[in-house]
């Protein structure tokens, strides 16, 4: 709903999730060592038990970089979460988005939350405005969801993110919530949750900043019935952590490509690296190259900024054994500069672009058996603008 929480318009700007019978928790958080006080309050949260009811999200300020205050905050919203569903403030979650350096608008968040409990509604419509409401410069909400089935019994996955710029490796100025009908033992589900964030959202980048309030909430409710997931080595695990890595990547990948100014996507595949981290390393350095998302923007086909980027990863290989591939067109093989047209290499630059597409760039570094996708977009002059207005 719109709180007033917005420094302009009337934009919903605050949004509950409610898990009514509980649910298993888990959370993955920034980096950044100025985390905002909700995800402090939410570490402490989830370190002192395993479950949760409800969580709150508010968009307009950022509530990180405030202090003691902003802390107190964070507790004051829990407990007008908890008055407002009958629960216990240790089991609702807090996330934020917005201006750093600014508290929350406390009492516009409070007259708020009586309202968001009692018009609560489990449609797709009440999922599509929670999406709406925290975005900040997002042009577009996002939002995915899948089903599966394990050990026969169907169980869905669904998820809302938000994000468009300070988004880099290491979390990013993105925030999600997914749900899962899932019975899992509370400790597997934060693994999975874990692991599908590495392979998701910490593969992203727009812009090469880390943010203070980078957050991934996931609750899984045990409501699906299937048998309890125990064993993270079982077939079970292996299809859950899957699914929720196929729907965190759908959302990191709208993340990306909604980045402040951005024209298109940009989708870097590594093979042949000694290992999966590595080949994870070389494909964030690359989709994270200002130089590289600066010449995909002006459909310059400049290759030896991708050969560049590649190198500096911090993942060795062998530069001898070094191809790279863009769109369909080869660039570099075995370490040697191919001869390639140009124009054509230009004009694919130029219309994937132009229909706000996917750019693939595919490079292989050797044999080895790792492999690593990483996803971002280009920079172009509208990203400045955005940034250099943002809070005026």
């Amino acid at each position: 709903m719109a709180g007033g929480l917005r420094a302009a318009g009337p934009k919903a700007d605050i949004a509950l999730i409610v898990a009514e019978a509980g649910a298993a928790s888990a959370g993955v958080f920034t980096q950044n060592l100025m985390c905002a006080a909700p995800v402090t309050y939410c570490k402490e949260v989830l370190g002192k038990g395993t479950t949760a009811k409800a969580v709150l999200i508010n968009a307009g300020q950022a509530n990180a970089a405030t202090g003691d205050a902003g802390y107190q905050d964070c507790l004051e919203s829990a407990e007008a979460v908890a008055a407002a569903l009958g629960i216990s403030p240790a089991e609702v979650l807090l996330l934020s988005t917005g201006v750093i350096g600014r508290r929350i608008k406390l009492d516009a968040l409070k007259s708020s939350v009586p309202k968001l409990a009692s018009s609560l509604g489990d449609s797709v419509e009440d999922a599509n405005h929670a999406a709406v409401a925290i975005t900040t410069t997002d042009l577009v909400s996002k939002s995915a969801a899948l089903e599966a089935e394990i050990g026969g019994v169907k169980v869905r996955v669904g998820g809302i993110a938000k994000g468009s710029g300070m988004i880099h490796p290491n979390m990013a100025t993105m925030l999600s919530v997914i749900t899962s009908d899932v019975d899992a033992d509370e400790q597997l589900w934060r693994e999975v949750v874990r692991r599908g964030a590495i392979n998701s959202f910490n593969q992203i980048s727009v812009d090469g900043d880390t943010s203070t309030n980078d957050t991934v909430i996931g609750l899984a409710s045990g409501a699906a019935g299937n048998t309890k997931i125990t064993d993270l080595a079982s077939p079970e695990a292996k299809q859950l952590e899957d699914a929720v890595t196929a729907l965190l990547q759908g959302l990191a990948k709208s993340i990306a490509w909604d980045g402040e100014g951005a024209t298109c996507l940009i989708e870097v595949q590594t093979s042949g690296a000694a290992s999966d981290e590595d080949a994870r390393k070389i494909s964030k350095s690359v989709v994270a190259s200002s130089l590289v998302k600066a010449a995909v923007y002006g459909h310059d086909p400049n290759w030896g900024r991708i050969a560049c980027a590649a190198g500096y990863a911090g993942a060795h290989f062998d530069q001898n054994s070094l191809n790279i591939t863009l769109g369909d067109i080869s660039l570099m093989e075995g370490g040697q500069p191919l001869p390639f047209d140009a124009k054509a290499a230009s004009s694919y630059l130029t219309s994937t672009t132009s229909v706000h597409g996917t750019v693939y760039i595919t490079m292989s570094v050797g044999t080895g058996p790792g492999y690593g996708i990483a996803w971002g977009c280009d920079l172009s002059y509208d990203y400045v603008k955005i940034n250099a207005e943002y809070t005026t």
